[in-house]
């Protein structure tokens, strides 16, 4: 008899591509709106079934919005929206875009830069003013709203001028935490195609490797605020410390990893697995940490926990950040 299972998969999926095809050709899209690579490049991975499926109707999201400007932080998720619309709409129509601030890891910027010559993505970097806002600085615990609509009123513009969509990399996943930030981008027109597409952070990073892209493991990277817990003002100072902390850490061979903002205290996080090797790098942690300008160096026990600053914070009528 065969493989069953097998013959039925391969079946799926050549009806799945076929239809791809089919959207591609056809008048509903008008063959103007995929790029020619792109079909193919989806067509050859190997995935399970179900996640093909998201693939398909992610490319066939993408390619019904036609030209679209990706806010492009480097992270996986943002990377493989980018990424992704860049196969199907090509270099003319897909736009990635970098906001540049104290809020961005140094060592971020420099790798959107690096990714952006990788892939061939036409990137630009800008600068966005989050710090100049009075209700971000404060940070209180709808912080995040402020930044990603400081965030829109730069990007959107752009998007304007090119006739574009604004999309941002927000997974299924995402929508379970205290992310106001989701509120402000689809308030200014934002679109979130991998949510639309069921996407989980999960999906992103299969997808990801299967495509080779070297993001597909990449560690989150919050934005440099969510390291300061809700109710202590945020400050370029503040920024700047944890960003040499943690790239100090980084330098150390911890990838995934945290310095939360006690005043003159540094509370690292690294995952559970790292911890016995963090103790045992004790002296190197506590000077490089106390050179990025902390006087006391403490570990966290429990390891790295995502979102673990928004324990506790519970959904107010203006939506939901991600203290990650």
């Amino acid at each position: 008899m065969g493989n069953r299972s097998g013959d039925l998969d391969i079946v799926l999926r050549v009806c799945l591509f076929a239809l791809i095809n089919e959207r591609a050709n056809g008048e509903q899209l008008g063959t103007s709106a995929w790029h020619d690579r792109g079909v193919a490049v989806f067509e050859s991975l190997s995935l399970p079934v179900e996640v093909q499926i998201k693939l398909t109707e992610l490319v066939a999201i993408i390619g019904d919005l036609g030209p679209v400007v990706t806010a492009f932080s480097g992270g996986a998720d943002s990377a493989f929206v980018a990424a992704v619309a860049h196969e199907v709409l090509g270099v003319e129509r897909a736009h990635a875009v970098t906001a540049v601030s104290p809020s961005l890891a140094g060592d971020e910027e420099a790798d959107c830069r690096q990714l952006a010559q990788e892939w061939n993505l036409r990137w630009t970097p800008v600068s966005t003013a989050e710090m100049e806002r009075a209700a971000y600085r404060a940070n209180d615990i709808d912080r995040c709203y402020h930044c990603k609509a400081e965030l829109m009123d730069v990007v959107g513009p752009i998007a304007d001028r090119e006739g574009a969509t604004v999309i941002l990399g927000v997974n299924v996943d995402d929508l379970a935490d205290h992310r106001p930030g989701q509120r402000a981008a689809l308030e200014r027109g934002a679109v979130f195609p991998l949510v639309q597409a069921g996407f989980t952070k999960d999906d992103v990073r299969l997808v990801s490797h299967a495509m080779g892209l070297r993001t597909w493991d990449k560690p989150a990277a919050a934005c440099l605020a969510s390291r300061v817990p809700y109710g202590t003002p945020v400050s370029v100072e503040i920024l700047s410390r944890v960003d040499r902390a943690e790239a100090a850490l980084h330098g150390l061979g911890f990838r995934q990893v945290r310095v939360r903002h006690y005043g003159e205290t540094a509370r690292i996080e690294v995952i559970e697995s790292e911890l016995e090797n963090a103790i045992s790098q004790r002296t190197l942690i506590i000077e490089a940490v106390k050179a990025a300008g902390y006087q006391y160096v403490t570990l966290d026990l429990e390891g790295f926990r995502s979102g673990n600053l928004n324990i506790g914070v519970t959904e107010s009528s203006s939506g939901a950040s991600s203290h990650s």
